[in-house]
């Protein structure tokens, strides 16, 4: 502990989590102003009636009231508000993709087989990536082109026949421009949202690191790849000319006019240029100079990307100005949409291939730690994002097409054929997904029920609520809830995936091998057009509520929330990443206040800031003398760092990392956890097991290593310290004096109206709060049942 001084403060700067919240909500107080920030990040403090700036309430310690700052960041702004941020939501399937770049297993450094490895799997990834791309345009061009231009708008189609009259049907253009200039403006609408960046210029982030290699501290491999303007270019050379192709007879027939074989040869030349340099573009700092990378980034340069693009929008143009007339069914969409279904699921087979060994030769990083804190799948969960990606998108473009049709009045219009098995697996994986949610269901509601009976299984339960034993059992059942959660939730993402998977499979056989589902299979089709159609509505309607009311717009920012924290890698058309602006600016904003000399600064934050505050953390220690390195410190509540993070990203948050972290600040790092928060948990300590009345568990130490730790000792308002982890009794024991009251089971809300949040905050600032028990001694607890282990 630090001694404070006469004109010791301490700044307390939050950071929200996910689905945002209101600033004066962040600072705790009626009203809130910005004192810095650029409309975008806003850097916040409580205000008085005449809306100035006010000061935070005192934080005792050591016996003295020690002036307090609360400040806090929203970004909230950076992922909802608006209707261009909520249309951000129908780019899930982008962003489970470039997701999926960040779940790759960490390399060795060293190791050239895994170096090799990793190599390919990026490469894979950037063209799973770029063909579900084309399989979004061509989705909007079945729409569009075929069914409303081709098939609806034909001459003699009684399709809109009292709404388009019969001569402009017939008209020059009309109908090509009804179907190609959609498709463009979808393009166009591509390329505005990659371009934009939430990056700043006054806070810049370091240069990249090698990719996904090991890294010593968390995040630090977080940074903007230079190469996402060249990868944005070819995913939009590559949309063009896949939209070049459809009118023509698609990439694998050949039109018999002449000027359509031109037009053909010329749009299929450009998509095999754009693949090839997709798969040879990689991360810069990892292709040697005279790599065909290396090539490739000084030819595409940003004259010859617009060059190409221009010449990409002028063949479009080209090829439907030539069809006249125009015919009255797009034979290029049926095969082209297959195509690109099977060759999703090739790469999706050939990249689960490849991360076996590379997942094996990682294994050696994580091999001694508890299976609870290993990567879940063994390090192998890239492989089911990218699955999920391709299905949930060739999945939302078949439930468009088929509500399209249906809003048309008509079902005279035909689908592409492969829509068919598409109906059938969604159908299908209906049907078996809820045939194993409901005896899963009875079997969890069973073992609840015996547990509750039996006085539940969680000891520490009964360690924080002594005193009041009419909470035990909503505490129990909240427990009961989030450890479900933390155990299993990736196992029912591994189950979805399968099953969906398997159906692909099949559905793929069955469409190539020409065998026509069984008749038993007709009513599982027809619940998939259900399921697909009611998927598109609910998306449909979610992102247009969110467009009109910004408190729907901070529900559907979750997953913008969740998905854009990371930078553009394997897909370039994705939501920009917040985290290259909050955390710099949060790096930046606690270097401004460590100028006064007095100054201690303490990050916090809740639930998604948490992972936030400990990259910003990083930076900080990367980049300050040990003086000031010694007035920062950390507070996470209801983080997600330990059972989700470091095992779903073990490249980027690994555990092994977040030890260090932990030596780096020693006790100076507090994190408040509930067990009745499904979303966050502990993060310092696992292995919990109560002995005679006394919480114990492994953990890290304040000298970076993780080993036993002693005994957990009471806080005065209840809560038990093991480690650097504070377990918070909920419902909490009572009202608290000058504290806001918050009955019921809290879960994953209101961390800071918790009375331990000051003792933490004045913890993390190097501060004594008060005279506590020795680490060692026993906590004064009636002896129950002697052992539990969590």
């Amino acid at each position: 502990m630090l001694l404070p001084g006469p004109d010791t403060r301490v700044v307390e700067l939050r950071v929200h989590g996910i689905m945002g919240t209101r600033p004066e909500h962040l600072v705790s107080a009626i009203t809130a102003v910005d004192v810095a920030g650029d409309g975008v990040g806003r850097f916040v403090r409580p205000a008085d009636r005449l809306l100035r700036p006010a000061p935070g309430p005192v934080l005792a310690a050591g016996g003295r009231s020690i002036p307090r700052v609360v400040e806090g960041y929203v970004w909230s702004g950076m992922t909802s508000g608006g209707a261009a941020k909520a249309t951000w939501a129908l780019l899930f399937p982008f962003s489970l993709a470039n997701m999926a770049h960040w779940m790759l297993p960490p390399l060795p450094r060293g190791h050239r087989l895994a170096a090799r490895l990793g190599l390919a799997g990026r490469s894979l990834l950037r063209l799973a990536a770029l063909l579900l791309t084309m399989l979004l345009v061509t989705q909007v061009a079945v729409v569009s082109l075929d069914l409303l231009a081709a098939q609806c708008l034909a001459p003699g189609s009684a399709c809109l026949a009292n709404t388009v009259p019969a001569w402009l049907r017939e008209t020059y253009l009309v109908r090509p421009a009804i179907g190609l200039l959609p498709v463009l403006a979808v393009i166009m609408i591509l390329h505005r949202v990659s371009s934009v960046a939430w990056e700043t210029a006054d806070a810049p982030n370091p240069p990249p690191s090698p990719p996904n290699l090991s890294v010593d501290l968390p995040g630090t491999n977080l940074a903007a790849d230079p190469d996402t303007p060249m990868l944005r270019a070819l995913h939009l050379l590559a949309a063009l000319a896949t939209v070049a192709l459809l009118p023509v007879g698609g990439p694998f027939h050949m039109p018999g006019r002449p000027v359509d074989a031109v037009l053909w040869a010329m749009a299929l030349v450009l998509l095999g240029l754009a693949m090839l340099a997709v798969l040879l573009l990689d991360d810069p700092t990892g292709a040697a100079p005279e790599r065909m990378g290396s090539w490739l980034r000084s030819g595409l340069g940003p004259w010859s990307r617009r060059v190409l693009i221009g010449f990409g929008i002028a063949l479009v143009l080209a090829v439907g100005a030539v069809q006249n007339p125009m015919p009255d069914t797009i034979t290029g969409t049926d095969s082209t949409v297959e195509a690109l279904a099977a060759a999703l699921i090739g790469l999706v087979v050939l990249l689960g291939l490849l991360l076996i060994p590379g997942a094996l030769i990682a294994r050696a990083g994580w091999r001694s730690q508890p299976r609870e804190l290993r990567p879940w799948a063994g390090g192998w969960m890239s492989a089911p994002m990218v699955a999920m990606a391709a299905l949930l998108g060739g999945g939302f473009g078949a439930g468009l097409a088929i509500t399209v049709r249906g809003l048309l009045g008509t079902q005279d219009l035909e689908l592409p054929k492969g829509y068919t098995p598409v109906t059938l697996l969604w159908g299908a994986s209906a049907v078996i997904a809820a045939a194993v949610a409901v005896p899963v269901a009875v079997v969890a509601a069973v073992h609840g029920w015996r547990s509750a009976r039996a006085g539940g299984r969680f000891a520490e339960v009964g360690l924080l609520h002594r005193t009041r034993p009419a909470d035990l059992r909503a505490a129990q059942r909240g427990w009961r809830r989030a450890h479900w959660q933390h155990q299993h939730l990736h196992h029912a993402v591994l189950a979805v995936a399968a099953i969906l998977c398997a159906g692909a499979v099949i559905s793929l056989y069955r469409r190539i091998s020409g065998m026509d589902p069984p008749a038993w299979t007709t009513p599982l089709a027809g619940l998939g057009v259900l399921v697909l159609g009611a998927l598109v509505a609910a998306l449909l309607r979610a992102v247009y509520n969110a467009a009109r009311a910004p408190e729907a717009g901070r529900n559907l920012g979750l997953i913008a929330d969740l998905a854009c924290f990371w930078p553009r890698e394997a897909h370039p058309i994705v939501p920009p990443c917040y985290a290259l602006k909050v955390i710099p600016e949060l790096a930046a904003r606690t270097v401004e206040h460590l100028r006064e000399p007095g100054t201690r600064v303490v990050l916090t934050g809740n639930s998604q800031g948490s992972v936030l505050v400990v990259v910003a953390a990083t930076r900080l220690l990367n980049s300050l003398d040990e003086p000031d390195r010694r007035r920062i410190g950390i507070v996470t509540a209801g983080a997600p760092l330990q059972w989700a993070y470091p095992r779903a990203f073990p490249g980027v948050v690994p555990h092994t990392a977040l030890a260090a972290l932990a030596g780096e600040l020693g006790t100076r790092w507090r994190s408040l956890c509930r067990g009745t928060d499904a979303i966050g948990g502990p993060v310092t300590t696992w292995r919990r097991q109560v002995v005679d009345g006394q919480l114990l568990g492994v953990g890290f130490r304040p000298d970076g290593t993780a080993g036993p730790l002693p005994a957990a000792y009471r806080a005065p308002d209840g809560a038990l310290v093991l480690g650097l982890d504070h377990w918070l009794p909920d419902p909490q024991l009572g009202p608290s004096a000058g504290r806001r009251w918050t009955p019921g089971v809290q879960g994953h809300g209101d961390y800071t109206a918790d009375p331990e949040w000051d003792r933490a905050i004045a913890l993390a600032a190097g501060l004594d709060p008060e005279r506590r028990r020795p680490p060692g001694a026993a906590l004064p607890i009636p002896r129950g049942n002697s052992t539990s282990e969590v």
